[in-house]
């Protein structure tokens, strides 16, 4: 399956009772020890850690569908749309979106050049926070080069969640009244994870992982938004919930 497939060809089959079947799907955040992956399979959920996205995949098994929270797609001369969507939907918490860094960033040395050459690509400058997730942006771009058999889609856990909630989450995810509610909020949505803490892995960091799970079962139902919305038959770059 292209990673420029129609997602929505990529709906699961029916049993000839007409119900769906539903495969497993992987939701992706980072982590201080590299990945973790919440792979969401009818009711029951598995949190997978690793270091190497491919290492990830590869141990949460088959899966139908994979969302993670990373760029996807990233820009040679402007800026994306789909931050700018993103930030609209998350009024008071558009901070947490951090915008994609140029193409060129990720053969950079250090910061100062890797800075430069964004600013020269998008006329921006990088943000501290951006050139901190090179390494993992990097280590995903350069996994889809092998064209994963799945559909593969960028994916941000505060628009998943504001999405599962009709409204933006105002209350941090490192909060215990963040936390609560999103725990709330995936429990709602049939996603009941064992969200702990663990060595390099932080409760927030497996949460948000589940949520990215959330988006890549909608998209295999047909039913994830897309930002922008078109071209819908394209995966990246855009954000999707």
């Amino acid at each position: 399956m292209s990673l420029l497939m129609d997602p929505l060809s990529a709906r699961p089959p029916t049993e000839s009772t007409g119900r769906i079947v539903i495969m497993a799907v992987l939701g992706v955040d980072g982590c201080r020890l590299g990945w973790v992956g919440v792979r969401w399979d009818e009711d029951a959920t598995e949190v997978v850690v690793a270091p190497t996205i491919a290492e990830l995949v590869a141990a949460a098994g088959d899966v139908a569908a994979v969302a993670i929270d990373i760029p996807i797609g990233l820009p040679t001369a402007e800026p994306r749309t789909a931050e700018k969507l993103a930030r609209r939907q998350l009024p008071g918490r558009a901070s947490t979106v951090f915008n994609a860094p140029a193409r060129a960033v990720l053969d950079q040395p250090d910061y100062h050049a890797a800075n430069s050459a964004n600013r020269a690509a998008l006329g921006l400058g990088l943000s501290k926070q951006t050139w901190y997730l090179v390494p993992k942006i990097r280590d995903v771009h350069e996994w889809l080069t092998t064209r994963p058999t799945v559909p593969v889609v960028e994916a941000h856990p505060e628009v998943c969640f504001a999405a599962m909630n009709g409204a933006v989450l105002v209350d941090g995810k490192t909060t215990a009244a963040g936390e609560a509610h999103r725990r709330r909020l995936l429990a709602d949505h049939g996603l009941a994870v064992e969200a702990h803490a663990r060595r390099g892995v932080a409760v927030d960091d497996v949460l948000d992982a589940a949520a990215t799970a959330w988006t890549a079962r909608r998209l295999l139902l047909g039913q994830a938004e897309r930002l922008p919305p078109e071209p819908r038959d394209q995966l990246s770059p855009a954000i999707w919930c």
